[in-house]
């Protein structure tokens, strides 16, 4: 395993953790802090391992951050329905 992959799997742990820890915010400011760092982290899983690998990645950290995709989603059809 490399050095890319086991900086996802420890992305993946501190997500988990964060979620775990009570927040007056909803977590909004972590995961601002875990998207930040986690674009990166999948580009270069994708750049050492290839395609396939980067895409099973960015489907993990996507299912960890699914509400603000959610949020996002719905705010870009709110914006491209006017």
């Amino acid at each position: 395993m490399n050095t890319s992959l086991l900086l996802a799997a420890l992305w993946a742990i501190v997500a988990t953790v964060v979620a775990l820890i009570p927040s007056r915010d909803r977590h909004w400011r972590a995961a601002y802090v875990l998207i930040t760092v986690g674009i990166p982290i999948v580009g270069w899983v994708t750049y050492q391992n290839g395609p396939w690998v980067g895409l099973i990645v960015l489907g993990a950290g996507t299912s960890i951050l699914r509400w603000p995709l959610i949020h996002l989603w719905r705010w870009l059809r709110r914006k491209t329905a006017n």
